[in-house]
């Protein structure tokens, strides 16, 4: 398939960027002690992005002859120059910049390829039979697994010439505990790149049946928080929700050019001297975080960008037309969900830098607080503004943890929030790598970080 790419690039004298991906996504779901779904779906194509007299015009086709991607290439081209007769406000060309050249195949793409359905299928039976059985309050249990095999060839008319393979699998396991009338929720999640014995090495995932199934029994038991702003103790997952959706959000340069709350604030203080916020297509902290990329889909090489440091906010997040509005050279932040649909400014693998003092050390030190464990979905804005809802939380009581609470959320103002941070545990995990997201198109991306100790605003009953 490269060589084809290669040669209609060549039969081409605008600027061309083909993007062939080949996409297998598996996903088997266990209820009841069997399954009850199991699905495959592939999907393949080239994606055509062409620039004529200043202006994208895009195509795509399932069609992968030579003949094929060649008529999606002329009605890219002819898209292109039709719009150029109505947009007043040109893309500049793009600058000459290195992209990639190199190859790269993920640990697990062919393991997972070659490892049986039925070996799946009854692994995820086994956690959700383990889930309903290990308790007499538990009603109802669901396991669902699934993964997305990628492999994508990325060729342009100015120098990108590279393919990669990416395995990403992922598993969700549900509980629902009832008693005495009273019903209580809890979802674990675990998602990586990689194959199917890292998945379930993941810290997350260690004895990840029996932790859930405890706390959703003693949830049941368990009181409401009283409301209000009040010093907390984030887990990774929550911090690395808080730094996708209040933070990272707000620096998409898309987002930014229309006018987030970090316009124009490159060079000021958003967080304390302890904040130091990454976004990676590798790992830069920790292992196998869900987005791990070498490339992205405009064929520019993966590099980290340190959006904060100590403190200073020091960067945005481009694609190639951002990066040079903004006079910045690209980091691998142009992203397409599938070959038929254009490149967006995306976030990969989020995270906040960890610290040196170990939880325990910062809830010794914590006289009164609460300790918040399992994002779950929430919201927020360009202004930054945030609620999360939380898996659970405990309460901090002169150095020492106490009750447990349920149905929590978290609220504030991600860089007022991040300015009150004053400590920040050596401990780091990626957790949120389950997740997608939606941003007019879904990206599989990760979050993370340590636990930090910060003011929010919390919610109850």
């Amino acid at each position: 398939m490269k060589e084809i790419l290669k040669s209609c690039i060549d039969k081409v004298d605008d600027w061309v960027e083909l993007r062939y991906h080949h996409r297998r996504r598996n996903s088997i779901m266990a209820r009841g002690g069997r399954i009850d779904t199991a699905e495959s779906i592939v999907k393949a194509g080239v994606g055509v992005r062409t620039m004529v007299d200043g202006c994208y015009g895009f195509s795509s086709t399932d069609e992968l002859t030579e003949t094929g991607i060649m008529q999606a290439v002329h009605n890219a081209i002819a898209n292109a120059r039709n719009l150029s007769k109505l947009k007043k406000r040109k893309t500049p060309e793009f600058r000459k910049i290195p992209l990639a050249t190199e190859d790269y195949f993920a640990p697990g793409y062919d393991s997972l390829l070659d490892m049986t359905l039925q070996d799946k299928m009854d692994a995820v039976v086994k956690m959700e039979r383990e889930g309903k059985e290990s308790s007499e309050y538990i009603t109802r249990a669901t396991c669902r697994y699934s993964e997305l095999l990628d492999d994508k060839i990325i060729v342009t008319s100015d120098g990108a010439c590279a393919r990669q393979r990416l395995a990403q699998p992922e598993f969700r396991l549900g509980l629902i505990a009832e008693k005495a009338g009273v019903q209580t929720t809890y979802h674990s999640s675990v998602g990586i790149s990689g194959n199917w014995n890292d998945l379930f090495q993941h810290p997350t995932a260690d004895r990840v049946v029996e932790k859930t199934s405890k706390l959703v029994v003693d949830l049941l038991s368990a009181g409401y928080v009283e409301g209000g702003k009040k010093t907390v103790i984030m887990s990774p997952s929550i911090v690395g929700l808080l730094s996708h959706e209040a933070v990272g959000h707000t620096v998409e340069a898309d987002f930014v050019q229309s006018g987030s709350v970090a316009r124009d604030k490159i060079g000021e203080r958003v967080g304390s001297e302890l904040v130091t916020l990454i976004d990676s297509g590798a790992a830069p902290f920790g292992e196998n975080p869900a987005a791990v990329l070498s490339f992205d889909d405009e064929g520019v090489s993966c590099r980290d960008v340190t959006i904060i440091d100590q403190g200073i906010l020091k960067s945005y997040l481009h694609n190639r037309e951002s990066a040079i509005v903004f006079e910045v050279e690209p980091a691998g932040n142009g992203r397409a969900w599938e070959y038929d649909v254009e490149p967006l400014i995306r976030m990969r693998n989020t995270c906040l830098a960890p610290g040196t003092q170990s939880l325990e050390e910062i809830i010794a030190d914590t006289k009164s607080g609460v300790l918040l464990e399992g994002s779950g979905s929430g919201q927020a804005d360009a202004t930054g503004e945030f609620m999360f809802g939380v898996g659970h939380a405990v309460e901090i009581k002169d150095g020492k943890l106490g009750k447990l609470f349920r149905e929590v959320t978290i609220s504030g103002i991600a860089f007022d929030v991040l300015k009150s941070v004053d400590a920040i545990s050596s401990e780091f995990r990626w957790d949120m790598g389950a997740g997608y997201c939606g941003k007019g198109q879904y990206a599989k991306v990760d979050g993370g970080g340590p636990y930090i100790r910060c003011r929010a605003t919390l919610g109850g009953k």
